[in-house]
């Protein structure tokens, strides 16, 4: 099937999907907010660390990504676009691999990555992000029960900086 928009408007089409700020993202910091006890620092955009997870919890070392479906190659929900397939499978193949990179360096720092696909951060359906988010603040409380320092070592420059618009918190 042909794409219907001329190139020029693809193009301006996919210059507007954002890597930041995205429905998901927002919707996962608030709950995040709604499972971090108050005076537990939560990053959003943690610039300096790989990957640049979109939200981190540094005293817990838990750091979470809000995964698209499309971008991240959801098995339950990528569908290859008839357009450019080749670029598309390629694409999605490098962007996997990306993940899984940027996985193993944040447990190499100690941080444990948490990666909560699209689908299950849409407001009529959050059970399986609920879940997701109660077992790896969990898991990390029993971890860092004894320790209330971050999991990664040495200073911190967020350490002053939350950045939780959503929540209210500062």
């Amino acid at each position: 099937m042909a794409d219907r928009m001329s190139p020029e408007a693809r193009s301006y089409t996919m210059s507007r999907i954002r890597s930041s700020g995205t429905k998901p993202e927002l919707l996962l910091g608030e709950l995040l907010a709604e499972y971090v006890p108050p005076g537990v620092q939560l990053v959003h955009q943690a610039d300096d660390l790989p990957g640049r997870p979109d939200w981190w919890i540094p005293a817990l070392g838990l750091v979470f990504f809000a995964d698209g479906c499309f971008f991240h190659g959801c098995p339950k929900h990528f569908i290859v676009p008839d357009q450019n397939q080749a670029y598309w499978l390629s694409k999605i193949k490098r962007n996997r691999l990306r993940d899984r990179e940027v996985d193993k360096q944040l447990k190499e720092l100690g941080l444990r990555p948490v990666r909560i696909w699209e689908h299950d951060l849409v407001a009529n359906n959050l059970r399986n992000a609920r879940r997701r988010i109660r077992e790896a603040l969990k898991a990390a409380s029993v971890v860092a029960s004894g320790n209330n320092q971050p999991s990664r070592g040495g200073t911190n420059k967020h350490q002053d900086r939350i950045h939780d618009h959503s929540a209210g918190r500062e």
